[in-house]
């Protein structure tokens, strides 16, 4: 199976690695015409993934039109620019199109594989999620992820070609529960950042990790998902880890907002996406609309529209007591 990895970033080019790991050629296609440069001569993307090593197999491209004819397609984009580079790759009726990328498209509240739906309507869809460093993974530590699709068959396939010693698939066929963990725990991330910025202790960033699993399973329950597809790799799983450590944009960016940062400021200094500050506002409209009370990311809302952390945690803290499970 030849597969195209969409998106050059440090997550896109650990998956290329993972799927080059078998001596296979692999074609990244990154928008920046230095990441293309560097991995074809030094074989290291030292733009997101510096000090890595990455296989001869990996090979990159910067233009689009290089990827018809493969058999897969990786799509590693930041969620709000997935439709665009969809809709500028040609794929075919049956290429499978495997959701990497985590968020929620702003103006549709789409999940990124229903908008590779609309874009290419018969593309098999497949989505690979999970707690994943992409130095880590590209360094070949051990990593388990989600991989979902509705036909047995194609993530078989998806699976045994991804597979390796350290990167191992878990089967699943709930497809939007996988998308709904990725996308969700990028917003709580940034809560739980705050919490580390603003030096509230490591029993509130507990507490705060299973407030917002709570919101996490509202809301995928709401959209269709299962509870025990939230519970597992995709969804409580990357939530421990994006919530635990400053190696996540999100949790950085909410130490940031925590220590008194300002969400404009601290989001123009990134070379990276912190893809949570783009997914929070459009998830609590979602939420929202599905009656679903996700107080946790209505406060992140706050924070990025430019509310003081101080004030925000203290309205977070003053709601009315309630039964845990409601």
């Amino acid at each position: 199976m030849r597969i195209g990895v969409l998106g050059g970033g440090a997550w896109g080019t650990a998956l290329a690695q993972v799927a080059a790991a078998g001596g296979e050629e692999v074609l990244l296609w990154a928008r920046e015409a230095e990441v293309v440069t560097g991995i074809n001569g030094a074989h290291e993307n030292a733009s997101f993934l510096p000090g890595v090593a990455l296989s001869p197999a990996v090979r990159a491209t910067g233009a689009l039109g290089d990827m018809a004819g493969l058999d897969a397609l990786l799509i590693v984009a930041p969620a709000q620019h997935v439709r665009a580079v969809l809709a500028a790759t040609p794929v075919g009726a049956a290429t499978p199109l495997v959701l990497c990328a985590k968020g929620i498209e702003a103006g549709t509240r789409l999940l990124v594989g229903e908008v590779a739906r609309q874009v290419h309507p018969d593309a098999p869809i497949a989505v690979v999620s999970g707690p994943t460093f992409a130095h880590e993974v590209a360094a070949g530590l051990p990593t388990a992820v989600t991989l979902a699709c509705v036909d047995p068959e194609l993530r078989a396939r998806l699976a045994e070609r991804l597979a390796t010693p350290v990167f191992r698939p878990y089967a699943s066929d709930d497809v939007v529960g996988a998308e709904i963990g990725g996308a969700v725990k990028n917003v709580l991330a940034i809560a739980c950042g705050v919490v580390e910025g603003a030096g509230l202790g490591q029993n509130a960033r507990a507490a705060l990790i299973a407030r917002g699993f709570a919101e996490m399973t509202r809301f995928g329950l709401a959209r269709g998902a299962r509870a025990e597809t939230l519970a597992g790799l995709s969804g409580l799983g990357d939530l421990v880890l994006t919530c635990s450590s400053t190696a996540s944009r999100n949790f950085s960016l909410g130490v940031g907002l925590g220590q008194g940062g300002s969400a404009r400021a601290l989001l123009s200094d990134r070379r990276t996406v912190a893809e949570g500050a783009f997914t929070a506002p459009v998830l609590a409209e979602a939420a929202r609309a599905a009656a679903v009370d996700m107080p946790v990311t209505e406060a992140v809302c706050r924070l990025l529209d430019g509310a003081a952390a101080g004030e925000v945690i203290e309205t977070l803290l003053a709601r009315p007591l309630r039964a845990e499970g409601a």
